[in-house]
Formats: structure tokens, sequence, C-alpha cells
């Protein structure tokens, strides 16, 4: 298979998503380097190291100090970005330890005045992490030869984690996307690229079989049924729109979190990677939000296809 791009650049690249990316590069014959904060190479949750592992450079570096990776830069084709956290506890720790259970409330659904709010995990990881690392992309020099559009990559979220994870988790992801947008305003030779998956699972690493059955099923129904039929998807986003309070200003209702949770299908985590490494693709020209749909059209499921049972998905 001919390479997309000769060399990436993965941000996190020995977790969950990252090393999904790496791999999948590797097959499509591109050279690969990750920098995470350890530097350490991959190893699965059960302690092995799987052989392509030591096809990676591995190199330790900090996200937020360019310094650390400029070096980097110039050769690569593209950058993917997967580094971010699903849980913030810092403060809510605290509010729990101080009994401020309405605190700790407001704080998961997100009603807490922007002004209340700390700079935590969600801000720095999922946020300013992916900031930095764009503006050190696009102020870099390719060297020569690389001469298409160098993408880059940033994995961001469908809206299906609500109330059960806090609505920052969502907003950090996606003033991310707006500020990276505002950064290739000025730099044409560069386009940005929003992966949005919804539930990622593993069948090895991170089974969640029953969920990822019930709601590729639900998701199933959801498509395959006329438009004229009310379903639980479309009366709850209509209520979560339109009576529920909006969680934040900018915001709406969790209700319309789960109706996503209920109509979008999980995702393999190397079908994510593979449809990432299909957006690289400069014949493609993909930009701008990429969601679930969008990636099984990547990666070769045609839009009016059948939808495939979670062993496929």
């Amino acid at each position: 298979m001919s390479a997309i791009a000769q060399k990436i650049l993965v941000v996190g690249g020995n977790g969950f998503v990252g090393s999904a990316v790496c791999k999948a590069a590797l097959a499509r014959g591109m050279g690969v380097t990750s920098v995470s904060s350890s530097g350490l190479p991959y190893r699965t949750p059960k302690g092995h190291t799987p052989d392509w592992v030591e096809k990676v450079e591995w190199r330790k570096a900090d996200a937020m100090n360019p310094d650390t990776y400029a070096n980097i830069l110039p050769d690569v084709n593209a950058v993917v970005h997967t580094i971010g956290t699903l849980l913030d506890n810092t403060q809510r720790n605290k509010q729990f330890h101080d009994k401020d259970f309405v605190g700790l409330l407001k704080s998961i659904t997100g009603i807490s005045p922007v002004e209340a709010r700390h700079l935590g995990a969600y801000e720095k990881l999922n946020r300013d992490t992916a900031i930095r690392m764009c503006e050190a992309f696009t102020a870099s020099k390719p060297s020569q030869g690389i001469t298409h559009v160098r993408p880059f990559v940033y994995v961001s979220a469908e809206d299906f984690h609500r109330p059960v994870i806090s609505v920052r988790y969502l907003e950090t992801k996606l003033e991310a996307e707006r500020k990276i947008d505002e950064i290739m305003k000025d730099h044409p030779q560069y386009r940005a690229v929003h992966v949005r998956p919804s539930m990622i699972y593993d069948p090895e690493t991170r089974p969640m079989t029953i969920p990822a059955n019930l709601f590729t099923f639900s998701a199933w129904m959801h498509a395959t049924m006329p438009s004229f039929v009310p379903m639980p998807a479309s009366i709850i986003r209509w209520l979560g729109m339109s009576v529920f309070p909006k969680a934040t200003e900018q915001t709406p209702s969790a209700l319309v979190s789960i109706a996503t949770l209920l109509s979008v299908p999980p995702i393999r985590v190397d079908h994510l990677a593979e449809a990432i490494c299909a957006s690289l693709d400069p014949a493609k020209n993909v930009r701008g939000p990429v969601d679930v749909r969008a990636m099984r059209e990547l990666i070769g499921w045609s839009k009016g296809g059948p939808t495939p049972t979670s062993s496929d998905s």
C-alpha cells in the first residue's frame, strides 16, 4: 500500500487512540514519531510490547513547551493530536472532601459560573496542548520535498458523554477546534481536521461489548426507521433543545447528549485510526469536523450501505 504521507507525528502515541494511529500509519507505509510526557513506548494493558512498537520513534516532550519537539516538526507531513482526559477530578475531589455537594453537582452539570471554573485538566490537556502544538506546527518551516498542504488532526469528540461526564469535557474540545480553525486562517499551507468519535472501544483492550452492541443496535434502529416515526432520540433531542434549559450559555441540555448516544453508533479504535490516516490523504483534502458517518465513508463504508454490527464497527 502506498503511503499517503511520508512521516507523521503522533502526540500521545503510547495512549489508547494514539497507539492505534501509530499502528495504522505504519501499516500504510508511513514513518511515525510519537511524543508524550514519558517518552515510553506503548505497552498493552497486560504489559506486552507488540512487534510494531519497535518501528516507531518514541520521544519525550512537553506539548506545552515547543522547544522540546520543535526540531521534529519540519520533517513531518502531518501532526495527529490524541491526548486528552475524560475526567478532571482535581476540583471535584476538593469539593467532595469539603462536603460541597452543591458545588460538586454544579461542576458535573456545567452550571458553575464561568468565573468560578478553575484551569484544570480539561483546559490543559484537551484544549491548550492542542492549541500550542498547532501553533508550533504552523510556525515550522517544512523541509524540502514537503509540498502538500500539511494536516493537523485533532481528536475531538461527539457530544454523548453528558451528564455522566462534565460539560467542560465537550466545551474544551470545541474551544480547541475553534482556536485551531482561527490559526489555520493565516496558514493556507495547513489544514485542520477535527475527528469527532462517539463511544470508542476495542474488542481486546477495552471490550465494552454489551454497551457497544446495545448502542450500535439503537443507532441502526434510528437510521432505518421512516422519518415520520417518532423515535426516542428525536423526542429527547427536541426536549433538550426546546423545553429544558441549557447546561451552559453555549451548550444545550444534557438531553441532547443522550439523544446522540442513542443515535450515533460506537466506533472501534482501529477504525477510528484508519479514518484518521485516510484523512491525511492530500487527494481527499479533508477539512473541518469529521463525524462517525464521515469516518465510515473514509474507510470505505458507503453512505447508503448496510450498517455494520458492533463486531465490525
